[in-house]
């Protein structure tokens, strides 16, 4: 028999931009991902997402241990962060990026319900095999959460879905049609999962994402729609940039969507000699009176800021320093997961 799924219930996922009940963290404590004294800076950075969220919305704070949850409320409070607004969870995870191994929030407006979708999460295609623990996390949050959980039973990540609220998700070719994460569907069969499981009508396909992107082209790294008709695209302004080519065909395949799309530049080559990180200012996050940007001490930092401030003028753009974030290969968007109001 068919399980019913959130389209055949009237749930579906809204927008980043519409009204959220909170965001969802999980605090940062694996060493292996920012090693050498970087996870204290990262920790720095999440002290300053949260002291820009929380006054617009809850925080959700998992956390590993009680230890680690004493320890961090000191250092909330310390700063000057109001505790009523944050809510601690204790749950063990192996990594922060619960936009990937996250639920899925969906409603269903007309019942006023809330719903979670829980997606295979299989390490971005088998890269890490530490990190395949994380899978579980939706359902030992629906054990406090009791709420409707629809499983599609395929692979499937956060960061590689943005919807608009009206009917559209855009992602990519290169994460949703690779051969490491659901080799036995089709294209078609990937769109009819979307579509029922987002309750979306359409799909936009982008052709891939960033250099140094290890998600396999996550579309929170180059599309994030900021209105139903909106949409701000990364695009690279010098031609020899290895990123030029790719941002600029996606740029054009947006603008032939129809779509308002608005270019956001990039903050060029940030990595070392060896190896680039995916460092992107899409990868910001939108919550009810503040967007939080990645900003990495480049030229373009201040640009973006006022570009995104357009975009969003009834809310404060805080940029927040990510340059260690990014050496675990992902930034604010990716660590963050939003459970919208009902």
């Amino acid at each position: 028999m068919k399980h019913p799924t959130p389209k055949s219930l009237g749930y579906g996922m809204p927008a980043e931009w519409e009204p959220q009940q909170a965001v969802w963290l999980a605090w940062p404590h694996n060493e292996t991902t920012w090693p050498n004294g970087m996870l204290e800076e990262v920790q720095r950075s999440y002290i300053e997402i949260i002291r820009a969220l929380h006054t617009g919305q809850k925080v959700k704070l998992l956390v590993k241990d009680t230890e680690s949850e004493v320890r961090i409320r000191l250092a909330l409070d310390r700063e000057g962060i109001a505790l009523t607004q944050v809510v601690f969870l204790t749950v063990m995870t192996q990594d922060s990026w619960i936009r990937d191994y996250g639920p899925t929030f969906v409603v269903n407006r007309e019942q006023r319900s809330l719903g979670i979708v829980k997606w295979i999460f299989n390490a971005w295609g088998n890269k890490y095999d530490d990190l395949i623990g994380d899978d579980g996390i939706p359902v030992e949050l629906n054990k406090i959460l009791r709420i409707p959980i629809f499983e599609p039973g395929i692979v499937l990540e956060g960061g590689s879905i943005e919807v608009n609220g009206a009917g559209i998700v855009a992602t990519t070719e290169q994460c949703l049609l690779n051969q490491n994460r659901n080799p036995n569907l089709t294209r078609a069969d990937i769109e009819e999962c979307l579509k029922e499981y987002l309750n979306i009508s359409s799909v936009l396909w982008l052709r891939e994402g960033i250099a140094g992107d290890d998600t396999d082209g996550h579309v929170d790294d180059i599309a994030r729609f900021v209105s139903k008709d909106a949409v701000l695209c990364a695009f690279e302004e010098d031609p020899a940039d290895e990123n030029y080519k790719v941002l600029k065909e996606n740029y054009e395949r947006l603008v032939g969507f129809g779509l308002n799309v608005v270019k956001l530049p990039m903050p060029g080559y940030i990595g070392d000699r060896h190896s680039r990180l995916p460092a992107s200012y899409a990868n910001f996050y939108a919550g009810n009176s503040a967007v939080v940007v990645p900003v990495f001490g480049h030229a373009n930092d201040q640009r973006a800021l006022d570009i995104i401030q357009t975009c969003f003028p009834s809310r404060r753009v805080v940029g927040v320093h990510a340059t260690a974030m990014v050496h675990g290969l992902g930034t604010i968007h990716c660590v963050s997961q939003q459970e919208p109001r009902v």
